[in-house]
């Protein structure tokens, strides 16, 4: 049956030859296997276990590839909906595989990574419609799922690529530049990524570099150009310099820079300078998946100010969330063992601090948790939005959040900027926010001082913030003065030195927001 199979294929390339078409046979490199070289027949469902890897992850990974096997431009916002809704890996409590429900979040998200990855370096040469089907999955998980998987994928797709350059193949490195190039369209990046990333790449100025910074200018360059011309001025110098060094350095200088490809390349970049190369034109899909990407708000994931080398740093630290990497990292299992335990410990006391502070039902507890052990404000922000509270449960963060201020030695601006936030992405926080100051003014006679200075650089930071506005303050008779008891004087008298140390014009917006338009 085989030789009969290749005597088709044979007839049908000759039938080509025939009529003139030509087919180039390239050679496909087989990626050794642990099955190489022994001749015992292994069961497909047992040969994910000779590859050291369980059964539940091999499902999970085949799942997962059968979704990317099928997205396509027309069906990515359905396929990435499942992705995040169905998958137990992200969501466990969806499940109906007993034997999926042990796999966690952060697993789940390597997987993924893994398979867009393998998928994208391996896909089809340079199809960019490949790549930027590719991006808006990934653009619209993150939204989903949260800012990490973003920062992870792209932490994974320059270790990717830097081990595909050392390898020399031109395919895989053209597919993952067009990847990153619409994860920058699609706003999962901010241009600082890819003005790094060049910078780097016109320092060596190989051929293959010349190829990459090539591609990504053709693809979005002129955005680029748009976003950040100051940085495109200083991406040109650093490419005319090195340019001019290879002149200057090699005997056959002329050879290695007057190629066809370095000629383009500077006259592609000449375009862009001078505002002559007009931009890509969206086509009706990327239109589509644009406005999908605004209403999932893909800017609240877009990472700014990230540098190509700090993706490739195994100690990365600040806004990403390594807790889920520690026990991939680490080949001590008492190690690990203990820090799982250390973790849990920390939990129940947090659980504990929660009922000291009278958080008394299940929400005010996971609110406290999530503010108080946030890594940072996005973090905490996140996790919030992750928490899907049923009904007007909503109301409660605020009210906690207040409430964990308040309870502080020394006045932390962490919640200032976690609650303005909140209200930028909801107006329903705002409201609630001023109806709970209006109720922290109505015990200002038995506050403590601490709480009520507190109280008075909260109010300030969120007035001079534009958050609130200063007529926050209009639930309370400043002229009444049977009501302005000593502790109320006190405390009015701390917010509003507090609103003064700011420059006079900002004092200036702040009251004239208030006034009566003549």
């Amino acid at each position: 049956m085989l030789r009969c199979q290749v005597t088709q294929w044979m007839r049908y390339l000759s039938q080509l030859e025939t009529f003139g078409v030509t087919v180039a046979l390239e050679k496909v490199p087989v990626k050794s296997t642990a099955l190489e070289g022994t001749n015992k027949y292994v069961a497909p469902h047992l040969r994910s276990r000779v590859g050291n890897e369980s059964e539940e992850f091999s499902q999970i990974r085949r799942r997962v590839r059968g979704l990317l096997n099928r997205l396509s431009e027309s069906n990515v916002e359905s396929i990435t909906g499942r992705s995040v809704h169905n998958l137990p890996l992200l969501q466990p409590q969806l499940s109906n595989i007993p034997c999926l429900q042990s796999l966690g979040r952060t697993v789940g998200c390597q997987i993924i990574s893994e398979e867009i990855l393998a998928s994208c370096s391996g896909g089809p040469r340079g199809n960019e419609q490949y790549a930027a089907v590719f991006a808006a999955f990934v653009a619209g998980m993150a939204c989903l799922v949260g800012i990490d998987f973003g920062a992870k994928l792209l932490a994974s797709l320059a270790k990717c690529f830097e081990d595909v350059y050392l390898e020399g193949d031109n395919l895989s490195l053209r597919n993952l530049t067009l990847l990153l190039s619409y994860l920058y369209i699609f706003g999962v990046c901010s241009s600082d990524l890819i003005y790094d990333f060049m910078i780097i790449l016109s320092k060596r100025l190989m051929e293959i570099d010349v190829s990459t910074i090539l591609t990504i200018l053709q693809c979005c360059g002129m955005k680029l150009r748009g976003d950040d011309p100051a940085a495109m001025k200083n991406f040109i110098l650093s490419v005319q310099n090195r340019a001019n060094e290879l002149k200057v350095s090699s005997r056959d200088g002329e050879a290695k820079t007057s190629g066809k490809r370095m000629e383009f390349m500077l006259e592609t970049i000449c375009d862009i300078k001078n505002n002559k190369k007009r931009p890509k034109e969206d086509t009706a899909h990327h239109t589509r998946i644009k406005k999908w990407l605004q209403k999932l708000r893909v800017e609240d994931v877009l990472i700014r100010g990230l540098k190509w080398s700090k993706l490739l740093d195994p100690d990365k630290k600040g806004q990403w969330w390594l807790s889920g990497d520690m026990a991939s990292t680490t080949d001590n299992i008492e190690e690990v063992a203990s820090t799982i335990d250390r973790e849990a410990l920390e939990a129940q006391k947090m659980l504990q601090l929660a009922a000291a502070q009278r958080m008394n039902t299940d929400a005010r507890k996971a609110i406290f948790c999530i503010i108080m052990s946030g890594e940072d404000y996005i973090d905490a922000f996140q996790k919030l939005l992750r928490l899907d509270l049923p009904g007007k449960q909503d109301r409660e963060v605020m009210r906690v959040l207040v409430e964990c201020c308040l309870q502080e030695k020394v006045f932390n601006k962490y919640y200032t900027v976690l609650a303005a936030k909140l209200c930028s992405h909801d107006k329903n926080h705002k409201f609630t926010l001023q109806y709970c100051l209006w109720d922290h003014f109505k015990e200002l006679e038995s506050m403590e001082l601490i709480r009520s200075m507190n109280l008075s650089k909260f109010v300030a930071e969120m007035v001079a913030s534009f958050t609130l506005s200063i007529s926050v303050l209009k639930g309370v008779d400043l002229s009444d003065t049977a009501q302005l008891t000593p502790k109320r004087i006190v405390h009015f008298r701390m917010l509003f030195e507090a609103i003064f140390d700011y420059s006079d014009s900002l004092i200036w917006n702040i009251f004239t927001r208030i006034a009566v338009t003549p």
